[in-house]
């Protein structure tokens, strides 16, 4: 439905980006993942991701770049690179987008919200339906998206993860560890 925020303005329906993408019709059917590419305004968010990994022993890049190898890693093994893939960004590294969308496997499978659907709450809404959300550990928008998932009983989060000594991509830190205030300070 169609609600009011705290100032009492108008706010979309949660559903606008789902249904912007896929139609009404597909809300609970729809097979997609989700990727939430957040820059954190730079050097800053290098900074803050650095202390993240630090703390849980993620790359300290990866969740920053997005590398079209890095997302290959996680959606091929799960069987999610053959469905569509939901890019949510902040636009500040466009070039994130470009490298995704050349490439052979995941460029004809990338979705953009319509600018007419898109807004913060349908762009949660879109991040928590998934059925495989990779985000940055970094960033308290994925935060809450992995938070609310995992709180409606959703695997499959994808924010905590590092080439182990093989060269292959693990999570290290194990699905509840969004909560853990020792390793996110005030974003857990």
């Amino acid at each position: 439905g169609v609600g009011v925020d705290i100032r009492h303005r108008n706010v979309n329906d949660m559903c606008t980006g789902i249904n912007g993408l896929f139609g009404p019709d597909k809300q609970s059917s729809q097979i997609y993942s989700v990727i939430h590419s957040r820059n954190l305004e730079g050097y800053a968010g290098h900074e803050l991701l650095g202390r993240v990994a630090k703390n849980s022993g993620c790359d300290p890049e990866a969740a920053l770049n997005m590398e079209p190898e890095y997302i290959k890693a996680i959606l091929e093994p799960i069987g999610m690179l053959n469905h569509p893939i939901v890019f949510l960004t902040d636009h500040q590294r466009p070039e994130i987008l470009e490298r995704l969308l050349a490439d052979k496997d995941i460029g004809p499978m990338i979705h953009l919200v319509p600018n007419e659907a898109s807004w913060v709450g349908g762009d949660i809404t879109l991040g928590i339906m998934a059925n495989a959300f990779i985000g940055n550990p970094a960033s308290t928008f994925s935060g809450f998206i992995a938070k609310s998932r995992l709180a409606l009983g959703f695997e499959g989060n994808y924010l905590f993860r590092a080439k182990n000594e093989n060269g292959e991509w693990e999570e290290v830190c194990e699905k509840r560890c969004v909560f853990w205030k020792r390793m996110l300070w005030n974003m857990a």
